[in-house]
């Protein structure tokens, strides 16, 4: 079987998280969205998404689409693979799936084909905040999804388990740390480490080749992607891949996209001082939203990176390869490819970023290729207008 996975409307009000990738890319619970699909489905798939970044998010040969911001569940799986030619599933005229000969947009599928109603519940990706916000869920749905009649590898008696609910995968191991399942599943990707006297509660995934260091505080429903390194206190956040907050420092209720870092000590705040909701800078408004959270910390873009020291605000929002420094609060949104601190902003200049970026890779053993670094033009000449320094 092969999908594709195209993105909705949720591609712009997901943004910054959503400049570098489709909506299905995102990592929400252990895997990203069009992972849990193809594993589901045991299909390949691609994407439909935006033209400048089908260069890396090719679409494949297919007859059947899902929308990119929706995870599975039993009941959408049912719904979807019953799809005949020419039939689109919806729910309140958003578009779930379609199945075609010819490749469609949403509202195209809509206008153009057979709908057939879809009238229970699932997870519709449409904002930054719910990819923390669902995560508990999405881990515990992934967990049961990857360990299903499977046996796990053991972990060494130094460790303290309290529960039973813990999957290690092959070449994984931890030494003299806690990890209580009474809350939620715990799952240990291949070849990730955890390091001496860390306390991990679950739901919580560490994903494969990533390291937890020494006398981590890590709470529940959060998720490290792969090729990452963390320490320090971490709460219901998700940690997209190859990113890094390998120091002491709180990240709570917080979204970091890929390549990014976070300098040794530094903070976010995800409760105001009065207890109000929390609001986060919009793409499509220009203005501030109210998620209606009580807690709501740092989406955080890929590429970018902190200085020491640094202190988010609470509702923070850092774009695509923003670079940011120096003492005080900066503010609640540091807009795409800016350098500076709470003393002001300029403008990151694009091969200056592209140089620091391939370096940041090299690091991996990564190249920054053509396709890579021209979507990172791409988005530098679209965001110009949020920097108004």
């Amino acid at each position: 079987m092969t999908i594709n996975l195209f993105d909705d409307k949720s591609w712009l009000s997901l943004r910054p998280l959503t400049f570098t990738r489709p909506v299905a890319n995102l990592r929400i619970g252990i895997l990203t969205i069009a992972e849990k699909w193809a594993k589901h489905l045991h299909a390949d798939f691609g994407y439909l998404t935006q033209a400048y970044l089908s260069s890396k998010y090719p679409a494949i040969d297919s007859s059947l689409y899902i929308n990119g911001s929706i995870c599975p569940d039993e009941a959408l799986l049912q719904a979807v693979t019953a799809l005949k030619d020419g039939e689109v599933l919806v729910k309140n005229e958003l578009v779930i799936a379609y199945a075609a000969s010819v490749r469609l947009v949403a509202d195209q599928a809509l206008a153009q084909l057979k709908p057939i109603n879809f009238t229970g519940d699932f997870t519709h990706l449409v904002y930054p905040e719910q990819l923390f916000g669902l995560n508990p869920t999405e881990i515990r749905k992934d967990f049961a999804l990857l360990t299903k009649g499977r046996t796990s590898a053991q972990l060494d008696s130094t460790n303290t388990v309290l529960g039973d609910h813990i999957f290690v995968e092959e070449g994984a191991k931890a030494t003299c740390s806690i990890f209580n399942t009474t809350y939620g599943p715990i799952y240990l990707g291949k070849n990730s480490e955890v390091w001496e006297a860390s306390a991990i509660r679950g739901s919580f995934a560490l994903c494969e080749n990533s390291s937890v260091k020494m006398g981590a505080k890590i709470y529940s429903g959060t998720t490290i992607g792969p090729n990452c390194r963390v320490g320090g206190e971490i709460n219901n956040s998700v940690i997209w891949g190859n990113s890094a907050k390998g120091h002491e420092g709180y990240l709570g209720n917080s979204v970091m996209g890929e390549w990014c870092n976070i300098g040794a000590d530094s903070n976010n705040s995800n409760l105001k001082n009065n207890y109000a909701n929390v609001k986060l800078y919009d793409y499509e408004t220009q203005k501030m939203r109210d998620t209606a959270l009580q807690f709501c910390g740092l989406i955080m873009a890929d590429h970018a990176k902190c200085g020491i020291n640094t202190m988010f605000n609470t509702g923070s929002v850092v774009g695509v390869g923003a670079n940011v420094f120096g003492a005080g609060f900066p503010p609640n949104h540091i807009p795409d490819f800016s350098w500076g601190g709470a003393q002001g902003f300029e403008t990151y200049r694009l091969d200056k970023m592209l140089a620091t970026t391939a370096k940041v890779l090299a690091r991996k053993q990564e190249v920054l290729n053509d396709t890579d670094g021209a979507i990172l033009a791409h988005i530098f000449e679209i965001t110009e207008q949020y920097r108004g320094f």
